[in-house]
């Protein structure tokens, strides 16, 4: 199926895409792809950001925040898995998506353990990518059929030890510890500040000199790091957690 051909998929509102979105894939072809179906899942061009190596993605994050990221592996300065685990280091709640034709066993669970919120393959078409960028946006981990299966594989094997797990080899009793959310980062910070005096998006984005697409992105990150749907329950969390007086 040609990437014209895909049908729209349907979302619930353009406003819940995350956005703006990067994607990291060096095929000029496949970019064309992933745009086309990007494109049909709601996005603005405007909110589309393409880098074609390693290089060029980490000099657009250094001033511009992405609410999303398709990553491929296979890159031409070096190992997407990599910048998947820089993404992850300094964002845990960022959805990392990666699109590769690399199906090899390590590669995909070195992908999967360095943050990647998903792995599909690229002999996939266009609806069924589609279908798993929505997945992801609403919040799921897509993984490619294939590799499911053979991390199901993985997981049903015999383990070597032969060993039947004891109470003693458990962390603790009971509920297993809840990974801590992931922190504000300063820019974040300083807009929850700005929001608390009480300034728009449009207002903020002059005062930092940031686009309005950058500034709307950082409250995302803070409402989804938050655990809050407005700017008031915002405000209230981010003083009952320290991070504004």
């Amino acid at each position: 199926m040609s990437s014209k051909e895909h049908p729209a998929i349907d979302l619930p509102s353009e406003a819940l895409l995350p956005s703006p979105l990067l994607v990291v894939e060096d095929e000029p072809m496949m970019q064309v792809r992933l745009r086309s179906i990007l494109r049909g899942l709601g996005y603005a061009q405007e909110e589309l950001f393409f880098a074609g190596s390693i290089a060029q993605a980490k000099a657009l994050l250094v001033d511009q925040p992405f609410a999303m990221t398709l990553v491929d592996v296979g890159l031409p300065d070096g190992n997407g898995i990599d910048l998947i685990g820089s993404l992850h280091e300094h964002d845990a709640a960022l959805p990392i998506l990666v699109i590769s034709a690399w199906s090899n066993e390590n590669t995909i669970l070195e992908a999967l353990r360095a943050g990647a919120t998903g792995y599909l393959l690229k002999e996939r078409d266009d609806v069924e990518l589609s279908l798993s960028i929505r997945s992801t946006i609403r919040g799921g981990a897509p993984i490619d059929p294939f590799i499911a299966r053979r991390i199901l594989e993985l997981v049903s094997a015999p383990a070597s030890s032969g060993r039947a797990r004891s109470s003693t080899d458990r962390p603790g009793r009971g509920k297993p510890a809840l990974a801590p959310p992931p922190p504000l980062t300063p820019r974040e910070v300083e807009i929850l500040n700005l929001v608390a005096k009480g300034l728009t998006n449009r207002e903020i984005s002059g005062v930092l000199s940031l686009s309005r697409f950058t500034v709307e992105c950082h409250i995302r990150n803070i409402y989804k790091k938050l655990s809050v749907k407005s700017r008031t329950e915002a405000i209230f969390e981010a003083r009952s957690q320290g991070f504004l007086p």
